[in-house]
C-alpha cells in the first residue's frame, strides 16, 4: 500500500517515543522549569509554549545550527558573538548545519546569571540534502485497521527527525538506506529512498554507505581510464631536463605504499648541506582543460581507508607512470634545498628533472638502521645507501631541534593501525607508532614545503599555501580554563596572545603526566582548522610564516596545481598572474575534497573498530579516561579504541563537577588520565558506538 499525505497525519499524531526518549524528556522539562544545567548548558525555560518570550525586546540573527545528540542545539551567529541555545523543541524544521534564521532574547536567572536562549523561526538554506539511515516500521490504527508504515532513522546522532518514507520502495526493515529529504514549511519530514545498502548490520552495507555519505567516488571513466593509459605509456627522454640518474636517489616510505611520489638525496654542501627532494612530476602528465584535470580537481586529494586506497588518478599513473619506483627512470620536480650547518634555509633550486631511485626505502626497515639492529641481510639491500642515510639522520636531528625551537606543536595521535584477516574483517587493533624513519621524511617534506613556499611568495607567483590561524581566543580562554582544571599551570598562557611555543611547553608537561592524548585532543578542538588558500597568513602549528603543500602531487590536487604554476611560471617564463584565478579555485577545491576524505577516513576507521570491539564484548581491558562529560567517561583502551561509560551505569548516585572536570561519587572520583580496567558491553555497528562497563 502507497504512502499518502493522510496516513502520514494519523502516523504523526501518535507518539512513538521509546523508554529512554520519554525519560530525556521528563529530564529536560524538569531541567527548564529548576534552572539546573544539564550535558554542559544552562537550560531555562525563557519561552513559553506558545514560543513568546518573558522578558527583553526579542531580536533576529542569521546562523549556523549545530544540533546535539541531546535533542537541544546553538546557533552560531553570522555577525559574530556568542553561540545562542536553542531549546529542545524549539528547532523547528531546522537540521544539523542548517543556515536559520532565530528569533532569541537575554534575559537573567533566578541566580542573577545572564543567559541567551532562542527559537528557529526559518531555515534559510538546508545544508542537508540526502540522510543515511535505517529503515524502520510502525503500526498506526485506520478505522479498525493496523496499517504498517515505513520510516528512516538517522545514523547521525545529532538529527532527531524521523523521515516518514514517500512512495513503495523496495526496502526492507533493518535495511541501511539513502533518503532524498522532503521538508514541509509544517516541520515535519519525509524522504524518498534513493538506495538501500543492504543490511545495516553488516560491514557491507555500513561501508558503501559512508562512501555514499561523503560522496566518495571509487571508479573511474572509460575517457578518464583512457587518458591516463594514453599519458603513461609516453616515452620517456631527458630533454629539456636535468639528469639525475647518477645521483643517489631513494624513496622512504610504508611497505604497502604503491604511489611513491616522494624521493629523496642528500649531500654536504661546505659546512652545511645540499638537501634533494625529488617529486613525481604528475603536472607533466595531467594537463590543463582534460578529463584528467577535471577529475583531480572534482576529487580533491586520494581517499586512505583500512583495507584499500581510492585514488584521485587511475592506476596507472598514480601506481604507474608517476610513481617513483626502483631502478626505473621517472620525470621529477626536484627541489634543491641549501641549508646552513645549523639546518636553516639558505635558498632552493627548482629543476625539471629525470630520476632513478635507487631503492624502495621501508619505514620499519629504516628505523632498523637507525637503531643499529638490522641484520647483515638488510644492510646489504640498503648497501648503496649507508652513507647518505648516516648524513640524513644527523640532518634531520638538527631540523628537528629547530622546529622544537620554533613552537611547532607536537599533537600526540591516537592512529590506529587496523589489522584484517583474508575475508577482510578486523583481527586486531593495534597503536600505530611514529619512529625515526617516518619523522626523517616528514622534517625533509616540510623542509621542501616552507622553501617552496618562499620562493614563491618572493617571487609573487601564485600558490596554494597551506594555512593555519591562531586558535580563536574564546576556544583558547576555554581551553585554559580546561587545562587548569587538570591541574597544570596556564599562567605563562595568554587567550589574546597565543604562542606554540607556550602550548608546546604545556603538551610536554602532559607527556610526562601520561595525559597528552587528551590535552592534545582538546587542544585540537580549540585550535582553527588548517586550510588551504590563495593568500598566505602563515602556519601556526608549525610556527612557519610560508607553508604549501608540494610533495604529493599524486595524491593531492593543491600540490598538482602548485607543481603546474611553477613549471608554467617559473620554469616556462609565462605571465603569472594568469594562474591566480587557477590557485583561488584549487584552493577550494582541495578543501572540499580533503574534508570529504578526513571525514570519511575517520567514519571508515569508526566501523572497523567497533566490529572489531563487537567480537569482545565481555572481555577486560585497560585504558585512560580521555574525556569527562555530564553524561560520563569516554575512556581510550591501549589500542586507540573509544567507548563511553555512561553516569548512569557507574552504580550509586554520581555528580558531574564541571569546575574540576571530575565525576564524584561517594569515595569515588573520576579524572582525565586515570587509568581504568573496563569491559565492553555494546557495539553500535551503524553508529560506530562503544559501551564500556566499569570493572572495579
Amino acid at each position: 500500500m502507497k504512502n499518502t499525505r493522510k496516513d502520514f497525519q494519523k502516523f504523526k499524531a501518535r507518539s512513538r517515543l521509546s523508554e529512554k526518549q520519554r525519560a530525556k524528556r521528563e529530564l529536560l522539562r524538569a531541567v527548564e522549569e529548576t534552572n539546573v544545567a544539564y550535558g554542559g548548558a544552562r537550560i531555562s525555560a525563557s519561552f513559553d509554549r506558545g514560543g513568546r518570550g518573558r522578558g527583553s525586546a526579542e531580536r533576529e540573527c542569521i546562523g549556523k545550527f549545530c544540533e546535539t545528540s541531546y535533542g537541544y542545539g546553538f546557533v552560531t551567529p553570522e555577525d559574530g558573538g556568542r553561540d545562542i541555545f536553542i531549546p529542545e523543541g524549539r528547532s523547528f524544521c531546522a537540521l544539523d548545519g542548517d543556515r536559520v534564521k532565530i528569533s532569541y532574547r537575554t534575559y537573567r536567572t533566578g541566580l542573577g546569571e545572564e543567559r541567551t536562549e532562542g527559537r528557529v523561526i526559518s531555515v534559510e538554506e538546508p545544508y542537508l540534502e540526502r540522510i543515511i539511515g535505517t529503515v524502520r516500521s510502525d503500526y498506526y490504527r485506520h478505522g479498525r485497521r493496523l496499517i504498517r508504515k515505513l520510516y528512516l532513522s538517522p545514523d547521525n546522532s545529532r538529527c532527531h527527525k524521523e523521515f516518514f518514507i514517500l512512495g513503495d520502495p523496495e526496502v526492507c526493515e533493518g535495511d541501511k538506506a539513502l533518503g532524498k529529504i522532503v521538508r514541509h514549511k509544517s516541520g515535519y519530514f519525509e524522504c524518498e529512498i534513493e538506495s538501500s545498502f543492504g543490511n545495516s548490520l553488516s560491514k557491507e552495507a555500513n561501508y558503501s554507505a559512508i562512501l555514499a555519505e561523503y560522496g566518495i567516488e571509487s571508479s573511474f571513466t572509460d575517457i578518464e581510464i583512457e587518458e591516463a593509459r594514453v599519458a603513461a605509456s609516453e616515452k620517456l627522454t631527458d630533454e629539456g631536463r636535468l639528469n639525475l640518474t647518477g645521483e643517489v636517489i631513494f624513496t622512504i616510505d610504508s611497505e604497502s605504499a604503491k604511489d611513491l611520489d616522494d624521493a629523496v638525496s642528500l649531500k654536504k654542501e661546505g659546512e652545511g648541506y645540499a638537501l634533494g627532494v625529488h617529486i613525481a612530476d604528475v603536472s607533466h602528465y595531467v594537463k590543463e582543460k582534460t578529463a584528467l584535470d577535471r577529475l583531480a580537481m572534482r576529487r580533491g586529494n586520494s581517499v586512505y581507508f583500512t583495507d584499500k586506497v581510492v585514488p584521485m588518478l587511475p592506476e596507472s599513473l598514480s601506481a604507474g607512470a608517476c610513481s617513483l619506483l626502483p631502478g626505473e627512470d621517472k620525470y621529477a620536480l626536484s627541489a634543491i634545498i641549501s641549508l646552513s650547518k645549523n639546518g636553516e634555509i639558505k635558498g632552493v633550486t627548482l629543476e625539471k628533472t629525470v630520476i632513478r631511485s635507487r631503492v624502495k626505502g621501508i619505514y620499519s626497515e629504516i628505523n632498523e638502521i637507525f637503531a643499529r639492529t638490522a641484520p647483515e641481510a638488510l644492510l646489504k639491500k640498503y648497501e648503496e645507501c649507508l652513507p647518505t642515510l648516516e648524513l640524513m639522520y644527523s640532518l634531520y636531528k638538527i631540523l628537528a631541534k629547530r622546529s622544537e625551537a620554533r613552537g611547532a606543536l607536537e599533537l600526540d595521535s591516537d592512529e590506529a593501525e587496523i589489522i584484517l584477516d583474508e575475508q577482510g574483517a578486523p583481527v586486531d587493533v593495534i597503536r600505530r607508532v611514529r619512529g625515526d624513519g617516518e619523522r626523517l621524511i616528514e622534517q625533509f617534506m616540510l623542509t621542501a614545503n616552507e622553501a617552496v613556499a618562499t620562493l614563491m611568495r618572493r617571487e609573487g607567483i601564485p600558490c596554494i599555501f597551506r594555512t593555519h590561524a591562531k586558535p580563536p581566543e574564546d576556544k583558547l580562554s576555554d581551553f585554559i580554563t580546561y587545562a587548569h582544571n587538570l591541574g597544570f599551570d596556564t599562567s605563562y598562557i595568554s587567550a589574546d596572545k597565543s604562542s606554540g611555543k607556550d602550548l608546546s611547553r604545556l603538551l610536554c608537561e602532559a607527556k610526562e603526566r601520561g595525559i597528552s592524548e587528551a590535552v592534545s585532543y582538546s587542544l585540537l578542538r580549540a585550535m582553527a582548522k588548517a586550510e588551504y588558500s590563495d593568500i598566505p597568513t602563515g602556519h601556526f602549528g608549525l610556527g612557519i610564516d610560508n607553508y604549501c603543500h608540494f610533495t604529493s602531487p599524486i595524491r593531492r590536487l593543491s600540490d598538482l596545481v602548485t607543481h603546474r604554476i611553477i613549471t608554467k611560471a617559473l620554469i616556462e617564463g609565462k605571465a603569472a598572474e594568469k594562474y591566480r584565478g587557477a590557485a583561488k579555485r584549487a584552493a577550494a577545491a582541495a578543501n572540499e575534497g580533503e574534508a570529504r576524505a578526513v571525514g570519511a577516513e575517520r567514519r571508515i576507521d569508526s566501523l572497523y573498530k567497533t566490529i572489531y570491539m563487537s567480537q569482545r564484548l565481555g572481555e577486560r581491558f585497560v585504558g585512560r579516561v580521555s574525556s569527562v562529560t555530564s553524561f560520563g567517561l569516554f575512556v581510550t583502551l591501549q589500542n586507540t579504541c573509544e567507548g563511553l561509560i555512561p553516569i548512569s551505569e557507574l552504580g550509586g548516585v554520581y555528580v558531574f563537577d564541571e569546575k574540576n572536570l571530575t565525576i564524584r561519587g561517594g569515595k569515588d572520583i573520576f579524572r582525565v588520565g586515570d587509568e581504568l580496567t573496563v569491559s565492553p558491553v555494546e557495539a553500535d555497528i551503524t553508529r560506530g558506538k562503544i559501551r564500556f562497563e566499569l570493572i572495579r
